[in-house]
């Protein structure tokens, strides 16, 4: 039976009849995967979250289902992430077919480090995304979610929002001191500010096919470029929970897009594919045409875009919810930072900074994934296709075939939050990139690095056996005492009294992060690196904590 998306009960408010104006801390608009992080990674930091919708149900089709490695790392620290490894089809490898040939051109591996938590990819259908996050967020309670609840209009200012919500009983106000808007691609909250919402529409179109039975298929990524099945167009497959397999063809700008996703219109395209004693039944049949888009600011006074509101690519490389995600991760800290008045609001500009980076190398690189997958003139499928040709004997070729370059961090080398290397490094983790993992222990516990920072702003110092000198503790003690929120952890084989410590068994963390005794990195909360430097001085690292908060 295909998936029945659990429903709510509408909320009324008692506002709808008394008239009063409600107050909440922060809104959040949208109780999609985005909206329900937002919320989650909020509320554990204990402010009052209020999130309204529109509907009363979960997502009724799998929709995002692509889940790399650093998103999964932000749901771990949500509490969620493990869950969602549990469930879903966890794979590394992807590999590209051309016409015929049942050989690949060309194969990656999305996590060529091993040793980390997490594999470079999961498959998921959205729904679960969504339950695993609201049972995190029913375990708390300060965080409300409104059903059935629609803004209809909003005014913003320098002091907070204002906005008018509809109900089936009627309408109410409620005032904000922040609003987030994570209520996706067509987002009223952005027509209600009257924002540009800039880019291209690519014209293609690809049908989804999420399609249920059994097989015995590598858990990989498979994308045609060609195939007999589907002559001069495309094909992806991949493998999803439940065994139900995510197809994707490309059909074409003309088309009727009511025709072609009947059933009977979808089957023969499968059976071409599959063949034709495959027994199976449809989960999900779609239509989409891609687009690349992004708002010109994020922040717009106290009104925050993140996710599909802010920002557009094609599902190609599985950037869109892979990014509103590390957009939740860049925003929750410093709104919770400035809501404690341990920072201003310029710390909010640098979401804007910084999340606005990271829209433009999306669609930068789901601009080009598209350009090679759909070639838009004669000259250039000539050139695709000779790329392919060639890719599969000559890997010098091979960085040309684009088959959608999966999602990744995107590092933000000149933030202004970071501070600069003064000195020359053999590698490592730079400023403005988020961590590596690796195996350590706590104790004699087994455990990852990953999860030993985050939360809050943590300095990682490497020590030998004789630990930290004196003056060094004393230093750190006085730093620890006065600066908020920041915590230091100790790596090396040694105990102390003052301090948490990581033990490195394998020597793969002071590798990864080219570390020796003394070698000191300031995290961020979000776990990217502010700041490092080759030996511990605590008044570099006072300097680095301010920058870091937009201080200065």
């Amino acid at each position: 039976m295909p998936y029945v998306p659990p429903s709510f009960k509408p909320c009324v408010p008692a506002a709808v009849s008394s008239g009063d104006v409600e107050q909440t801390t922060i809104l959040v608009i949208g109780a999609g995967p985005i909206g329900l992080a937002t919320a989650l990674d909020l509320g554990l930091r204990g402010h009052k979250v209020l999130v309204l919708d529109r509907d009363t149900q979960l997502s009724d089709g799998s929709r995002a289902i692509c889940y790399a490695k650093r998103p999964l790392e932000i749901m771990d620290r949500l509490g969620f992430g493990e869950a969602m490894v549990e469930k879903g089809v966890s794979w590394n490898v992807g590999r590209v077919f051309f016409k015929d040939d049942p050989d690949p051109v060309y194969s990656f591996d999305l996590l060529p480090l091993k040793d980390q938590k997490f594999p470079g990819m999961i498959n998921i259908q959205q729904y679960y995304n969504e339950e695993f996050n609201i049972a995190e967020l029913e375990k708390l309670d300060n965080v409300e979610i409104r059903w059935g609840n629609e803004v209809s209009s909003l005014e913003n200012s320098k002091d907070g929002v204002l906005v008018t919500v509809g109900t089936e009983m009627g309408p109410y106000k409620l005032k904000a001191d922040w609003l987030v808007a994570c209520d996706g691609a067509h987002s009223p909250t952005r027509k209600m500010l009257g924002m540009d919402f800039e880019g291209q529409t690519f014209k293609d179109n690809f049908l989804i096919a999420d399609v249920k039975f059994k097989a015995e298929r590598p858990l990989e990524r498979h994308f045609w470029f060609d195939p007999p099945f589907n002559p001069g167009q495309s094909v992806l497959l991949h493998k999803q929970p439940d065994d139900v397999w995510r197809i994707d063809f490309q059909v074409g700008w003309d088309i009727d897009r009511e025709e072609i996703v009947k059933p009977e219109n979808v089957t023969p395209r499968i059976k071409a594919m599959l063949g034709d004693d495959v027994e199976f039944e449809y989960e999900w049949i779609s239509i989409y045409t891609f687009n690349c888009r992004q708002v010109k600011q994020m922040v717009k006074d106290r009104v925050i875009f993140a996710g599909d509101s802010a920002h557009l690519v094609s599902p190609f490389g599985a950037r869109g919810a892979n990014t509103g995600f590390q957009d939740a991760d860049n925003l929750a800290w410093k709104l919770d930072l400035v809501l404690r008045g341990q920072a201003d609001d310029a710390l909010i500009a640098s979401y804007d900074e910084e999340r606005s980076l990271a829209a433009e190398i999306n669609i930068l690189n789901s601009t080009r994934s598209t350009d090679f997958i759909t070639p838009k003139s004669h000259v250039s499928t000539v050139f695709r296709d000779a790329v392919l040709e060639l890719a599969k004997d000559q890997p010098c070729i091979r960085s040309f075939v684009n088959s959608g370059r999966l999602s990744m961090p995107v590092p933000y080398p000149y933030s202004s939050l970071n501070t600069p290397d003064g000195e020359e490094w053999n590698g490592g983790v730079e400023p403005g990139t988020n961590s590596i993992d690796a195996p350590v222990t706590v104790g004699d516990k087994s455990a990852w690095f990953i999860n030993q920072i985050g939360w809050e702003f943590k300095l990682v110092t490497f020590v030998g056996e004789g630990g930290l000198a004196d003056d060094e503790r004393a230093a750190l003690k006085k730093l620890v005492e006065g600066t908020a929120p920041f915590s230091v952890l100790l790596v090396g084989p040694t105990e102390d009294a003052d301090f948490d410590v990581l033990g490195d068994p394998t020597g793969l963390l002071a590798e990864r992060l080219a570390a020796e005794a003394a070698t000191t990195y300031l995290f961020r909360p979000d776990q990217y690196v502010a700041a490092r430097w080759g030996a511990l001085d605590t008044s570099k690292v006072a300097a680095a904590m301010r920058k870091a908060l937009a201080g200065e």
